[in-house]
């Protein structure tokens, strides 16, 4: 008992110490994104707040997987601490951290954002006292409040009950599952409002997570183009553009009057002449920087990083095809939420698990690598595509240039994407997040000759036909299958993420280098962006 007092010890340790190195990471991760000329304090926090809240709920899932896992041996027998009681009252911390991380998502999400949004554009249009902007702020975010109070008193009152089937058997295991998550309409309502959520975080994955996965790597292959040579290309087009100019005004040399399409000419191209003296500035200064120089020694290790992620994102994208396959195939179809309990088609990502847990902890780190790793892609993608509302495009993510509405809708995109992610890892390996590394002990009848023999125990992989009281479920399958019709949502989702995905890979190879100063410079941007170049390229 000790012995795993004092391992459970180290592992919840272990826990503070990624705490840690998440606050550390998200205060890293936004002063590095953020505008030093627009930078606001409550923003700033905020953003930082959000991402680390995002970090740590990701974090859940392995801990979750960990937990139900330590409790058993490896022969499938309970370990001497783990009674009934001990049992319950770590799946019930784990249930109440997923509770209150989630209820904070739900304060981030439907309150502090949105108020620190409206009033940060409140400030911005009106100089006006404090307490005038924080009525408007209020005005605003109401509207939000309503919608989270629309979705909990649903979420309280919705039927739970899955559609009966022929031959339901599996069906009514995962009823009884329900059943032991609790009933209380308060919680209910939770889950309902976060699911309401996730469907949103999914959308956010397949538009930005699923091209980062193939953005992110095949940048890193490709490198950037040369600073030298984007420089001397960027003089070339000044060059053309002054000597257009001079034409047209030696037109009006003798005093007379400009056309009118020659004024709009000349007005476009001296805006035109700007943006160019303004990519000649960031240009000096990049081809000057230390960074860059660093940048071209380390180019082999890119190269190395892009095609092991290349590599992993195809290999995710494979075994979500397949568990999708299988739910297509042996699932009970549509009105089930194609809930399937065990794998008929096994994956690359569930071949590789069972190997990994004969050493510990490789599979636990292996899932956590793959949740870190939808998370840096999804940011990959965010940067790359910027922000966007269907055809429009809101705000862009650059370096040091993030204006502080851009970093809340950043860090709010990524919570939702985090919420979706636990979903997406149980459709990589849906018996691994299930049960984790668990196993159960059968009777087994050996023959000799012919003849029965002894009776003996072996063990064998938790899976749906293990006894209820043999094999704990963790609390995030619970979570996640909660409500049949979000479930099925979330199936026809993964077929959306492979198919963007696939058409993202399309795009990324085709497409050419990236500028070396990529978003850097564009003709919306004010001259007094130039004010930050020291900070980043010196």
């Amino acid at each position: 008992m000790a012995a795993a007092a004092s391992d459970l010890l180290t592992g919840w340790c272990l826990f503070g110490l990624a705490l840690l190195a998440i606050l550390i990471f998200s205060w890293v991760y936004v002063r590095k994104y953020q505008s030093r000329r627009e930078s606001e304090v409550v923003s700033t926090i905020t953003a930082i707040f959000a991402l680390a809240v995002a970090l740590i709920t990701s974090a859940l899932l392995p801990v979750d997987i960990f937990l139900v896992s330590y409790m058993k041996n490896q022969n499938g027998t309970f370990k001497v601490w783990a009674d009934a009681n001990v049992s319950r009252q770590i799946e019930d911390t784990v249930l109440y951290g997923y509770y209150s991380l989630y209820s904070i998502i739900l304060f981030c999400v439907f309150l502090w954002i949105p108020f620190v949004y409206f009033y940060y554009e409140e400030k911005e249009e009106d100089d006006g006292n404090t307490c005038s902007q924080v009525k408007t702020a209020l005005k605003y975010t109401l509207g939000f409040i309503m919608v989270c109070a629309v979705l909990l008193l649903i979420g309280a009152f919705v039927p739970l009950d899955i559609p009966n089937k022929k031959n339901s058997t599996e069906w009514e295991k995962v009823k009884l599952l329900f059943e032991e998550f609790g009933s209380s309409h308060g919680l209910t309502a939770l889950s309902f409002s976060i699911s309401s959520l996730t469907v949103i975080g999914m959308l956010a994955a397949i538009t930005y997570t699923a091209y980062g996965m193939s953005a992110l790597p095949l940048n890193l292959i490709k490198g950037t183009t040369s600073a030298a040579y984007e420089r001397l290309e960027n003089t070339e087009d000044i060059e053309e553009v002054e000597q257009h100019l001079l034409r047209i005004k030696s037109k009006c040399r003798d005093g007379r009057p400009l056309s009118s399409r020659d004024r709009r000419t000349l007005q476009q191209l001296e805006e035109k002449l700007r943006t160019l003296r303004r990519r000649e500035r960031h240009l000096e200064s990049i081809e000057k920087s230390w960074w860059t120089k660093f940048c071209e020694a380390i180019r082999p290790l890119k190269i190395v990083w892009g095609v092991f992620f290349i590599i992993v994102a195809l290999l995710f994208t494979v075994s979500l095809f397949l568990s999708n396959l299988d739910k297509a195939l042996h699932s009970a179809g549509f009105d089930s939420g194609f809930i399937i309990l065990g794998t008929n088609l096994t994956n690359p990502l569930n071949m590789l698990l069972p190997v990994l847990q004969r050493v510990f902890p490789l599979d636990y780190i292996l899932i956590t690598t793959i949740v870190m790793y939808f998370i840096f892609t999804s940011m990959a993608g965010i940067r790359n595509m910027g922000i966007w509302f269907f055809w429009i495009r809101l705000y862009k993510i650059r370096r040091g240039k993030t204006r502080p509405q851009a970093l809340l809708f950043l860090c709010m995109i990524l919570l939702l994407i985090v919420l979706h992610t636990s979903y997406m890892i149980y459709s990589l390996a849906p018996q691994y997040v299930m049960y984790g590394s668990q196993k159960y002990l059968v009777q087994s009848n050996k023959t000799i000759d012919g003849q029965p023999g002894n009776v003996t125990l072996v063990s064998k992989d938790c899976d749906a036909d293990a006894p209820e009281d043999q094999c704990i479920v963790t609390r995030t399958y619970l979570f996640l299958h909660k409500f049949w019709f979000f479930s099925a949502a979330y199936y026809f989702g993964n077929w959306a993420f492979i198919a963007v995905f696939l058409i993202g890979l399309i795009v990324s190879c085709c497409k050419g280098k990236k500028s070396v100063i990529e978003g850097e410079v564009d003709d919306d941007d004010s001259d007094m962006s130039d004010d930050e170049l020291s900070v980043y390229y010196h």
